[in-house]
């Protein structure tokens, strides 16, 4: 790719310049093969240790961090982006995306970027590291918001209509913070908001996911499954398949909840 098109290319898609500046942040100090190893480490913690998820298993050092900012956030990024298109205009309305579990803070960046006057957002994530990368996100990306630390079951929800997220964050939740979380989400999307829920396609890691569907359809709702085709960075796919996952698919499934559930296509 010559210096003109790159430059055309990234102006017109942000996540490019976005995902170059995270190459230049994290492998400041790391070399591509540590981070590498990182990755299958922390891909390892996902899917066979879940249960050290609780413990901050998949943070736990400066190569699975960096592992996660590097490969994990910029496909959330990518699939967040690509769900709310798919969507449709109704849900591109929201001035503000408060983003529950924001971890490095893409997903939610990827769907304030997708709005008709581009919203700010409001991170919210157990993790100090998370916090300060998901600031740093916003920044990157040029958009308004803040990022906290905070329990994401027990967040102040918006007292006007706003576009709520939770992605990839309700299955590392245990059951008593699943119960608090689904109840608040129904009541705001009652109340004017859309609300946003996005998970793995894997039953194994979200096994609460029918209960879910089911009120969120019994409330007009919707719930999908999603199969994109991977257009990822060189870098990206590079990673990827060093560590052993191979992306031809971005893969992921959602709910959707409000009054505007009903008019998306």
């Amino acid at each position: 790719m010559n210096g003109g098109r790159a430059t055309a290319e990234a102006a017109a898609d942000p996540f490019l310049a976005f995902h170059q500046a995270l190459q230049t942040r994290h492998l400041a100090a790391l070399t591509f093969s540590e981070v590498r190893r990182a990755l299958q480490a922390l891909s390892s913690v996902y899917v066979e240790r879940r249960h050290r998820l609780a413990d901050g298993a998949a943070l736990d050092g400066a190569g699975k961090r960096a592992a996660f900012a590097l490969y994990y956030g910029p496909l959330h990024f990518l699939l967040v982006r690509e769900i709310v298109r798919a969507l449709g205009p109704a849900v591109r309305r929201p001035g503000l995306v408060l983003d529950l579990g924001c971890g490095t803070g893409t997903a939610g960046a990827a769907w304030a970027l997708e709005c008709a006057s581009q919203a700010s957002v409001e991170g919210v994530d157990t993790s100090g590291w998370a916090v300060a990368e998901a600031q740093w996100t916003l920044r990157q990306l040029g958009l308004r918001g803040r990022c906290r630390r905070g329990d994401a079951t027990k967040a102040a929800l918006p007292t006007r209509p706003a576009g709520i997220l939770a992605a990839f964050t309700v299955n590392e939740l245990d059951e008593g913070g699943r119960e608090r979380l689904l109840p608040r989400l129904v009541e705001a999307a009652g109340k004017g908001s859309i609300v946003l829920v996005v998970e793995p396609l894997s039953r194994r890691t979200s096994p609460w996911w029918p209960e879910w569907a089911a009120a969120t359809t019994a409330t007009g709702g919707r719930a999908d499954e999603w199969r994109f085709p991977a257009q990822l960075p060189d870098k990206l796919s590079l990673l990827g398949r060093g560590a052993g996952l191979e992306t031809r698919e971005i893969l992921g499934r959602s709910l959707l909840l409000g009054r505007e559930a009903a008019s998306s296509p």
